[in-house]
């Protein structure tokens, strides 16, 4: 029997004290795909970044083909057919698709040459772009003008086009139309019985049920199990995910992952037989009464799905503020303190009378420490704002805002309700990101000079804020369906966290210039 196409052994990856994760093992064979679930933090992108060679595993062994290795590069592990497929795409923008394409895997005339055969790379290339319902003309577009949908479908042919043995799409699936996913997916089926191997980390277990052989589920940096497909079921995988089986943790994860496609389904269903109705409802009076019950039993479904969807959405919210909150605290409790440390030992080494050279190189050592050092805090503050915790909303507000005024140049005038008080910390945190969302549009967009930032007690303790700029503005208030498609999710985020609250959200665009963004949100009296 031959061996398996990959083998891995006790894998971990570590950060200095931080764990990614560790002791993962697991086998794949020529021709199966295998799919990796977990929470954010999982470890599920460094994983496939260790078997594709970007990173070195701290400790564990890989093996390829039956043999031992030890990836060097990115390179050396596509020399033997690894290839990997990111979520963000890297492209060279100054190319055309075409050159994107053909990095790597160049085709000479006459063979062995050196001379590209452009004329057969193009046909080679084209046949791809059709099988993901992409016209071939384009080849021959700057890659700087793609969508980030376009640049996903160029890296994924690139990858096609090399004829590799083993494809590692991590969340790769998620910047594609719906139909181009489902083409994808019979693709990935096609290829899997032509004997390549396919690893697939995504969160959408649709995608993961409809092709592959077993799910790897890791969960606090542990590979829990590994489950041939066919064997289990989607409330098995998000309980494992999860880490529980508890009926009220499980089931609002279940309806937004396995059950909305289905509702989707059944409304569309709904809906063609509702016309159906109507066309008959003038003869057919008791035709009209079916209608009306089908429409109420629509929207009772409706309502039930919308309550799990937003139920759940709270829950990943709340799970992503804890997973950087207990992130940046790692990385300050124990790997800034680590370089301190260093830096410490450093300044005792130059008491001991180095020579002038050394001294040289420590203190560029010490300033680089230091740089670093810097570097962290400020991811840490990214990550998790410290001064929300120690001393509330409005001084987290006010740190940041200098901060971002600092680094964009745009002056920033704040206005905070001094009867603000602590409120609770769903509530601080949400508000402060739609502060700190709605002035990073304003650096990215707005071309602005100055920026307002309002925080108010309104009547019945609502809370008001008003985000203003001076800068260019909109025509018309923004269709946040359009930017979805166009994947800018600044504003999304914002209306999502704005609902998810039970709050409203208004654009105003002042006649002279700049853009007004009015929140409301209803709020409990400040403790």
């Amino acid at each position: 029997m031959p061996p398996p196409l990959l083998r891995t052994v006790n894998l971990s990856k570590r950060y200095g004290e931080l764990v990614a994760f560790e002791g993962v093992s697991f086998e794949l064979k020529a021709g199966e795909v295998l799919g990796i679930v977990g929470r954010p933090g999982s470890g599920k992108s460094t994983l496939l970044e260790l078997v594709a060679g970007q990173r070195p595993a701290s400790s564990g062994e890989i093996f390829f083909d039956g043999h031992p290795v030890q990836f060097e590069h990115l390179a050396h592990a596509q020399r033997l057919g690894i290839e990997l497929v990111r979520h963000k795409p890297l492209l060279v923008d100054n190319l055309s698709v075409l050159e994107n394409i053909s990095i790597g895997w160049e085709l000479s005339f006459p063979p062995r040459v050196g001379v590209p055969d452009l004329p057969r790379m193009a046909q080679r290339a084209a046949a791809h772009l059709a099988e993901l319902d992409t016209p071939p003309s384009l080849l021959h577009e700057k890659t700087s003008n793609l969508s980030d949908e376009q640049r996903q479908i160029v890296v994924i042919t690139r990858v096609l086009c090399k004829s590799a043995r083993l494809i590692l799409f991590d969340d790769a699936l998620s910047t594609l139309s719906f139909q181009r996913q489902t083409k994808l997916l019979e693709r990935i089926k096609v290829l899997a019985a032509q004997g390549v191997a396919f690893i697939i980390a995504s969160e959408n277990l649709e995608h993961l049920f409809a092709v592959t052989d077993g799910i790897l589920v890791l969960y606090e940096g542990r590979a829990v199990t590994e489950r041939r497909t066919a064997d289990c079921t989607p409330r098995e995988i998000v309980e494992l995910i999860v880490g529980a089986s508890h009926h009220e943790q499980v089931t609002p994860v279940i309806w937004a992952l396995e059950s909305y496609h289905a509702a989707q389904q059944q409304a569309e269903e709904l809906r063609n037989q509702q016309e159906t109705l109507r066309e008959n409802l003038a003869a057919q009076d008791s035709l009209n009464r079916e209608l009306v019950q089908r429409q109420r039993e629509q929207l009772q479904a409706l309502d039930r799905l919308n309550v799990a969807l937003q139920d759940a959405h709270r829950r990943l919210l709340t799970e992503r503020e804890q997973e950087r909150k207990h992130i940046a605290r790692e990385l300050h409790d124990q790997v800034i303190q680590d370089l301190l440390s260093f830096n410490y030992r450093l300044e005792e080494a130059e008491t001991h009378s180095p020579s002038a050279l050394q001294q040289e190189e420590l203190a560029a050592i010490r300033k680089g420490i230091r740089q670093v050092v810097s570097e962290l805090r400020q991811v840490c503050s990214d990550l998790r704002p410290p001064s929300i915790d120690a001393h509330g909303l409005a001084s987290a507000i006010s740190s940041y805002a200098q901060e971002w005024s600092e680094q964009s140049g745009v002056t920033v005038t704040l206005d905070i309700d001094p009867r603000l008080g602590r409120l609770p910390e769903a509530i601080e945190l949400s508000i402060f990101r739609i502060v700190q969302e709605g002035l990073n549009n304003i650096r990215k967009h707005a071309s602005a000079q100055r920026a307002w930032v309002t925080v108010q007690r309104g009547e019945s303790a609502a809370l008001r804020v008003r985000i203003a700029d001076d800068g260019r503005g909109m025509r018309a208030a923004p269709n946040l369906a359009a930017l979805s498609a166009r994947k800018h999710f600044g504003l999304l985020n914002i209306s999502e966290r704005v609902a998810l609250l039970g709050g409203t959200m208004q654009f105003e665009s002042p006649t002279n210039g700049g853009l007004v963004l009015q929140i409301e949100i209803p709020s409990p009296a400040p403790s």
